[in-house]
């Protein structure tokens, strides 16, 4: 049996959604397994936002690795976050543009 393929977890500002697309569609045909943020068409609560928030941490766990897309090195707060819990939990973290 084949071993399992890498799975990479998107982290980065909702802002740049049009960049995380771009970073999923590459890794996957790379045969990559990514997790990425949740997508939503409407205002998100501050409730769904904390949940929302948890669960990427959740995501993380499962990865091998994180990949934050970062276009001109823009870190908000909740990023900043996910890096640390990467760190913290032993993910290797990877930029799109090196900070």
């Amino acid at each position: 049996m084949p071993e399992r393929p890498e799975i990479v977890c998107i982290c980065g500002s909702t802002r740049f959604i049009d960049e995380m697309r771009a970073a999923n569609r590459e890794l996957t045909f790379a045969g990559v397994i990514v997790v990425a943020p949740g997508e939503a068409e409407e205002v998100v609560t501050d409730e769904q936002k904390t949940a929302l928030d948890a669960l990427h941490l959740r995501k993380i766990n499962l990865a091998d690795r994180v990949l934050v897309v970062n276009p001109g090195r823009y870190l908000g707060d909740s990023t900043r976050r996910e890096i640390a819990y990467s760190h913290a939990t032993g993910k290797p973290v990877s930029f799109t543009d090196p900070v």
